[in-house]
């Protein structure tokens, strides 16, 4: 993230606009504000997932985004050009959380019922109904009703047909809700093909491991404004670092002055800072496990414990989430 500019903005390269641009947004219901200045850019074929507890202001801002509420102050332009100018929005693709399909039409109907709301006719219609058949890989299921298809199938439906009229940014709210594992791959690859074809994604999601996974950059929302921005590494970078964090469980109840008596006076991991976690459990965080790990087992043995189990685990977005806002996502 560039320290020069506020939390969120990215310096533009070349002189294409992003395909969205958020400039000090701010939303309030009643005396009750819910976006407090929020900034942050989108930029053209990039997926950038939108983080942050229940109340920071996502939904908000999706709702500001997709014309179904309008700011009380601050800026968004798509792709230059302010969002609320006639026939801006015509190039944006909205797929809501709740499945928003008819199941008691067939998929190619649904297809051809979201394509005409688009204002698609005749052989381009028909095109892209082909087209979103072949993407959602539903082709021998074009003309069963929707309402037999399981939860995946039915996100996978409510997709394509938000994005028929080949949008240029697409805002996803939630798009693998109660979905198994299967379908969750399978809509991520579908999503990695529209990017692959210039599409910018923006989504929102509870699940930080698709974040993580998912998306080119991550942009983290609390109590409505954009409290940081940036690359999976870049966020780690400047929060919780690089160190892994060790967990050693072992063979009986750990004395209360465990901690000092393994902090003091050790030696090979001298900068290791070891704290107990539970009866059993000790914790640490350590740069180079091949090094420093061997000797804080003989450090623990020397002690008269003997390590039953060890657990290694690099830093993560949910470190770096609960780094930041000090909350788990849904509370």
């Amino acid at each position: 993230m560039n320290k020069s500019q506020p939390a969120g903005v990215e310096p533009l390269i070349g002189s294409a606009p992003p395909a969205l641009e958020l400039e000090n947004v701010r939303k309030s219901f009643g005396s009750q504000p819910a976006l407090r200045g929020a900034t942050f850019t989108l930029a053209c074929a990039e997926r950038l997932a939108l983080l942050g507890p229940n109340g920071a202001g996502k939904t908000t801002l999706i709702r500001c985004l997709s014309g179904r509420s309008r700011p009380d102050e601050g800026e968004i332009r798509m792709l230059g050009q302010p969002i609320g100018r006639p026939g801006v929005r015509d190039t944006l693709g909205l797929v809501p959380q709740e499945i928003a399909i008819y199941t008691d039409l067939t998929t190619s109907e649904n297809l051809c019922t979201f394509g005409r709301f688009h204002g698609l006719r005749g052989r381009v219609l028909r095109e892209r109904v082909r087209w979103a058949l072949s993407w959602t890989g539903l082709e021998s299921r074009a003309n069963h009703l929707v309402g037999t298809f399981s939860g995946g199938m039915k996100r996978r439906v409510n997709l394509a047909c938000g994005v028929l009229h080949n949008p240029k940014v697409l805002l996803l709210d939630e798009p693998t809700v109660g979905v198994d594992p299967q379908s969750r791959e399978k809509i991520f690859r579908m999503l990695e093909e529209l990017s692959d074809a210039g599409t910018a994604i923006l989504l929102t999601t509870h699940h930080l491991d698709e974040a993580q996974a998912y998306s080119d950059r991550i942009v983290i929302l609390d109590q409505g404004t954009v409290i940081a921005a940036g690359t999976f590494d870049q966020l780690v970078e400047e929060t919780v670092g690089r160190n892994r964090v060790v967990r050693l469980r072992v063979d009986r109840p750990l004395a209360e002055e465990i901690e000092p008596q393994l902090n003091r006076g050790r030696t090979g991991t001298p900068s290791i800072e070891i704290r107990r976690l539970g009866e059993r459990m000790l914790t640490a965080r350590i740069d180079d496990v091949a090094a420093e790990l061997p000797p804080l087992i003989r450090s623990i043995r020397d002690h008269g414990y003997r390590v039953d189990d060890v657990e290694v685990q690099s830093p993560s977005l949910h470190h770096v989430f609960l780094h930041l806002t000090g909350r788990q996502l849904r509370d």
